[in-house]
């Protein structure tokens, strides 16, 4: 036997002559349906091979990165931008009171539009210490009015004096102060007249601590953080707000690092405390080509309550945030996908398409084969 014949015993495919071969309805209906399926799912199978493969791990978090940068934009809409302050502290004691740096205040009207004067600084407490009254010169002392024993130029040295020893300053009393006795009442009647658009960053070290919002001015004397609200009380501030964008770090397209993106909380009374429980988590992304970037993810939970003296709840109006870092570390890595998987996967479809379509079409021709000949007999009930 020549070789060829031995070869072609171990043909897995033989022909079959093509006149034997009779084409039915049946199956080029099959072959149809069959390769509309293979074209879908072979389409489907090179849109996921485009698509980036992104491994998930999680680790210790051993970096030392020395700061936390802090992305917000928040609209007030019931309470002007003369009257609010951003406060940050962390739990190793540092205090940033009345964060101005890298934050900007907008002023908007009850309808939600922007007032053209952009703010940095509340307008009833401005540091100017040019301001003097009368025919004062720099060269006059002014008095502190027993507060300390230094000079006390601008109605701010008086009232930062006063606070110092812990005393209630009464501005009528102050000569210093009469030329923005006008200013402080304007200040007032827009109180309540317009709303605060804030947007910016803050940076703080990379430990746990908290931020706020909340009206009047901000101090702190001896180390303990105060807010004085006069000339109003703590019932008429109404902190309804609406979350624009919070982070705690760079945006990342895989995962949703800003969940409270679009919140909407509304305080139904004054003295109204929002507070927001945050677990910041550690996030590094590697990409194919190596390079990394770092961001934060974060949960919360959140609590609102009145607080009043009356109801027997202590506090102060205002939108506070507690947040913490955990000590684990989330790592997505990007992974090119394998040729070879692609090509698999491919043979899968078209081979496996094909023999089960090739089964039902042999069971449909049988079943139709057994059904006319027992036609043909009579014997089909």
């Amino acid at each position: 036997m020549k070789p060829f014949e031995v070869l072609k015993q171990l043909d897995a495919y033989p022909r079959l002559l093509e006149s034997y071969a009779r084409g039915t309805i049946v199956g080029a209906t099959a072959t149809l349906i069959s390769a509309s399926i293979i074209t879908v799912l072979v389409v489907l199978e090179l849109v996921r091979y485009s698509e980036k493969s992104v491994s998930e791990e999680l680790f210790v978090d051993t970096t030392r990165n020395s700061k936390l940068k802090i992305n917000l934009d928040v609209v007030i809409p019931k309470l002007s931008c003369d009257y609010l302050s951003l406060d940050a502290t962390d739990y190793s004691g540092n205090q940033d009171v009345k964060v101005v740096h890298n934050v900007k205040k907008i002023k908007l009207d009850l309808f939600g539009n922007e007032i053209r004067e952009n703010l940095t600084e509340p307008l009833i407490f401005p540091n100017n210490s040019q301001e003097k009254t009368g025919n004062s010169t720099s060269s006059e002392c002014g008095s502190c009015y027993g507060a300390a024993q230094r000079c006390c130029n601008t109605c701010e040295e008086v009232i930062e004096a006063y606070r110092e020893k812990r005393w209630e300053p009464n501005y009528d009393d102050f000569e210093q102060c009469k030329e923005r006795k006008l200013q402080k009442k304007l200040s007032e009647f827009r109180a309540f007249q317009e709303g605060c658009h804030m947007l910016g960053y803050m940076e703080v070290n990379r430990i746990g601590g908290n931020f706020h919002i909340a009206p009047g001015k901000s101090f702190s004397v001896n180390h303990i953080h105060v807010h004085d609200v006069q000339p109003f009380s703590s019932s008429d501030f109404n902190l309804t707000h609406i979350f624009r964008h919070l982070s705690f770090g760079g945006k990342l397209g895989i995962v949703d690092t800003n969940p409270l993106d679009g919140t909407l909380a509304i305080a139904t009374e004054g003295s109204t405390s929002f507070q927001y429980y945050i677990k910041i988590i550690p996030t590094m992304y590697i990409a194919r080509n190596g390079s990394k970037t770092f961001t934060n993810q974060f949960s919360f939970a959140f609590n609102k309550k009145i607080v009043s003296p009356v109801i027997g709840e202590s506090g102060m109006p205002g939108i506070f945030f507690t947040y913490e870092l955990s000590p684990l570390m989330v790592k997505y890595t990007e992974k090119e996908r394998s040729l070879g998987h692609l090509a698999t996967n491919m043979c899968s479809i078209i081979g496996g398409v094909f023999t089960v379509s090739g089964i039902i079409v042999s069971f449909i021709r049988n079943s139709v084969n057994v059904m006319w000949q027992k036609l043909e007999l009579g014997k089909l009930n």
